[in-house]
């Protein structure tokens, strides 16, 4: 049976920094493509940092230079570094994973509150 579980969310201050964390079981991460996405109350989900199977990035313009996605296969994980976050950040953040796009497997979400 596959599983996400996500960990790191919390209650951060304006500017402050958070570190999610995604650890993998019953798939071996670094045959998969990883994202992290966020929904806000009352908005639609979407997608923040994505990592390829062979390390490229991509985000979305609003964390371009805050977030920085990045995995450790050997503990079967992916990180999603977030700094000077903003109150607009605050939302639950899922993770994902998939050979091929849309994904497959998801996490069940972890929390992420920024107080201004």
């Amino acid at each position: 049976q596959v599983q996400l579980v996500e960990s790191g969310g919390g209650l951060v201050q304006a500017g402050g920094s958070l570190t999610l964390s995604c650890a993998a079981s019953g798939i071996v991460f670094s045959n998969n493509n990883v994202a992290w996405y966020r929904q806000a109350p009352e908005k639609q989900r979407e997608l923040v940092a994505y990592i390829t199977t062979n390390g490229s990035t991509n985000y979305v313009a609003s964390v371009k230079g805050r977030f920085t996605i990045s995995r450790d296969n050997a503990k079967n994980t992916v990180y999603l570094q977030m700094n000077s976050l903003k109150a607009e950040d605050t939302a639950v953040y899922f993770c994902a994973a998939a050979r091929i796009w849309p994904p497959r497997y998801w996490g069940q979400g972890t929390q992420v509150t920024v107080s201004s």
